[in-house]
């Protein structure tokens, strides 16, 4: 076998041994700011999933099926974030999260494992986590722009405008 060839060979063999690594024209900092903050933003997200499917199976009173639906349709809004997060932080060259242990680690929306809570404070407590939600996603939608990563920053702008949505919703539905 000629050199050049046995070079090659050597170089597949290597890269199929790497670990995952994304090639991107991203620097090493860039990769490790940008995963961070989309991390962060995982974390978050599946946090508020399990909160929202939480408060949404233990509803209760007058406006059950309302809230009850509406909770529900948030969940789903949230879980169909999460694959794409993710998916944003490997083509960028990261790694995500890889356990319910390791978003505990890193979320930023606390957990209620409270036997009961009054629907309008699960209401307001939603909303307030949606907000929190909102400023995290415009400190990450910085993080983007530092580094000129535009796709990122794209999805972040729809995820901040969903997340608003919510806040808005919940604020209205828990209103007298």
């Amino acid at each position: 076998m000629n050199k050049p060839a046995e070079k090659h060979l050597r170089e597949l063999e290597t890269r199929r041994k790497a670990p995952l690594a994304t090639r991107t024209d991203l620097s090493a900092a860039a990769t490790r700011d940008l995963a961070a903050a989309m991390n962060g933003i995982l974390a978050d997200v599946f946090a508020l999933y399990l909160k929202t499917k939480n408060f949404h199976w233990h509803m209760s009173g007058p406006h059950f099926r309302d809230y009850h639906l509406l909770l529900d349709e948030q969940a789903d809004q949230l879980y169909a974030m999460t694959d794409l997060i993710a998916e944003r932080i490997r083509k960028v060259g990261g790694a995500t999260l890889k356990s319910i242990g390791h978003i505990a680690r890193m979320q930023r929306v606390l957990d209620n494992d409270a036997d009961y809570v009054e629907p309008r404070d699960m209401l307001a407590e939603l909303r307030d986590d949606n907000k929190a939600c909102t400023a995290a996603l415009r400190e990450a939608h910085g993080v983007c722009d530092e580094y000129g990563d535009v796709a990122s920053a794209s999805l972040i702008e729809v995820w901040i405008d969903e997340t608003e949505r919510r806040t808005w919703f919940l604020f209205e539905a828990g209103r007298k």
